[in-house]
């Protein structure tokens, strides 16, 4: 399989995170009466192809074929893997062996001289002095090392002789492991070319599909599969419709709309990037069990982006009255009891976003003077993520300013109707 050697781009990353919310946005708001988009159709081709989740996504059936082509490469790269790792540890073991041969050779071959020239000097040695028991420890010394040689110079050959089959079989696997993967991966690359060429037809018959299933005939099944799809499909819609009303329900009027509308858009906005994360996790997951490419920009750009998405989304949930909160007495209790309560905890509320504001506004002041980055290959600028502890620190106080105004309109306008 060919490998992937691509590093995201840092323009490309923030314009992602930028124009793809707003799209995103966009096409939230516009209704859609088809049911299928070819766009998204062809969206999903390009970053799921390999699985046939484009037609998937049209219920269509035939793209379950892709499944097992795909599970195939997996499996033919897992064993190249495990090839590539005999072969390594075959060639290691050879190379070793081979210096190890190469060093002990003429160790051992010229053994029978030095010996002999030991031999000599321990026998012109006088009897009892010195130079005997030199010559004697010379002699054992050079024994004792000669027979280490031919002990490491026999394991060597051995080995040599045993990694080397291995070394072969290892690179006979690999390459013929790979070329299961690649075949693979082109037979999918043509189911995948012809799929772009048959998606129109696709859709428009996915469309009419779907027109059918809304208006079934007088004796239609209530209870067949197309019928019980439909009325998933309905409640579905349903249910998203009463999520982001009851969401925007929490929007007020005057300065204070103001304010949770702001909250409210920014927290739409980076909700979308958790949709950035799956396309870049699949991505990910492509290269390294694919291609045998793993990245380290995807993880690192996406724990970022989740940072800041954690940070700049805390005042939607603010609004929203999303945060994990232990409510079993406040739940009960009036709107002006709540109000009242509130406005008391609000002081430690403005403690915690004040000091969040403060630190993280000497954090992004820091980073960017000296121009921080990552220290991996990609080397992305961290102060860009430390100003959005700011920002996300100003929108929870905005968002607080608001729910202390709310509460203290409750509480006066209580006390006035008292």
């Amino acid at each position: 399989m060919p490998s992937i050697d691509f590093i995201l781009p840092h323009w490309l990353y923030w314009g992602t995170l930028i124009v793809f919310p707003v799209v995103a946005m966009v096409m939230a708001r516009r209704r859609q009466t088809t049911g299928y988009s070819l766009p998204i159709g062809y969206m999903i081709l390009v970053t799921g192809g390999l699985l046939g989740l484009h037609r998937l996504y049209m219920r269509n059936l035939w793209g379950v074929l892709y499944l097992p082509v795909f599970l195939a490469i997996l499996v033919a790269n897992a064993q190249e893997r495990s090839a590539r790792e005999v072969q390594s540890e075959a060639s290691n073991l050879v190379k070793t062996a081979e210096r190890v041969i190469e060093r002990a050779e003429p160790r051992v071959s010229g053994a029978e001289e030095k010996l002999a020239q030991l031999r000599a000097e321990l026998d012109a040695a006088e009897e009892g002095t010195f130079a005997e028991k030199r010559a004697e420890r010379m002699l054992e010394k050079e024994q004792d090392a000669i027979k280490a040689a031919e002990t490491r110079l026999e394991k060597a050959r051995t080995d040599l002789e045993t990694a080397r089959p291995e070394l072969m079989q290892a690179g006979e696997a690999r390459a013929m492991w790979s070329n299961v993967a690649f075949g693979a991966f082109l037979v999918i690359c043509a189911f995948m070319a012809l799929d772009a060429l048959l998606l129109p037809l696709l859709v428009r018959s996915a469309r009419e599909r779907l027109r059918a299933q809304d208006h079934p005939p007088a004796d239609a099944d209530p209870d067949s599969l197309e019928a019980i799809e439909a009325q998933a499909a309905a409640r579905l819609e349903a249910i998203e419709h009463e999520k982001v009303s009851g969401d925007f329900a929490n929007v007020g009027t005057g300065w204070t709309g103001a304010i949770d509308r702001l909250s409210y858009y920014s927290g739409e906005f980076v909700s979308y990037w958790a949709v950035i994360a799956v396309f870049a996790y699949y991505f990910e997951v492509v290269a390294r069990y694919v291609f045998n490419s793993p990245t380290i920009w995807v993880h690192e750009g996406m724990f970022l982006m989740f940072g800041m998405q954690y940070l700049i989304a805390g005042a939607y949930a603010a609004l929203t009255d999303a945060h994990v909160k232990v409510d079993v007495f406040y739940a009960e209790w009036s709107p002006l009891r709540k109000a009242v309560v509130d406005l008391f905890t609000s002081i430690f509320f403005f403690i915690f976003a004040g000091t969040l504001l403060v630190t993280g506004w000497i954090f992004a002041m820091d980073a960017t003077v000296v121009d921080e980055v990552s220290f991996s290959e990609w080397t992305i600028a961290y102060w860009p993520f430390k100003w959005a502890i700011a920002v996300g620190a100003v929108l929870l106080i905005l968002q607080g300013i608001s729910k202390l105004a709310s509460d203290v309109a409750t509480v006066r306008n209580s006390l006035q109707g008292a």
